[in-house]
């Protein structure tokens, strides 16, 4: 395994999920049913995919919050939610991200994204969000 892009993906996943909300990272899971593909998952998508420079960690998130919500992938968004608060999103920007939904997914996605959302605002003690 190339040490390079082992630190890299240590690094990548502890600036996302090592603070915030109490919740297991996919990777666990996978792990539990195959520790090297797991291993090799991880390597790909947070080591060479979320490390990319390309975009920022914070505008990859962003991304991935609007694409989970509109999959309605809830217990994943709320695990990207909580990596986009903890790469310095803006909690106000993520609302109207998901509020921008509504022409595409619809109404019943905007409301499962802002439940989702506001149930990791509540666990991370930053409930309600600041007005600035």
């Amino acid at each position: 395994m190339d040490e390079e892009l082992k630190k890299k993906t240590q690094e990548t996943a502890a600036k996302l999920f090592s603070k915030g909300i109490k919740m297991d990272p996919p990777y666990k899971l996978w792990k539990e049913f195959d520790r090297d593909l797991a291993n090799d998952l991880s390597l790909h998508i947070t080591g060479k995919i979320y490390s990319r420079t390309v975009l920022t960690l914070a505008e990859r998130q962003m991304a991935a919050c609007a694409m989970l919500a509109a999959l309605r992938a809830t217990d994943e968004l709320k695990l990207h939610i909580n990596g986009a608060l903890n790469v310095g999103c803006d909690p106000a920007k993520l609302a109207e991200l998901f509020f921008q939904l509504s022409t595409y997914a619809g109404m019943p996605t905007v409301n499962e994204a802002l439940n989702a959302y506001k149930e990791v605002l509540v666990e991370r003690g930053e409930w309600p969000i600041k007005k600035v």
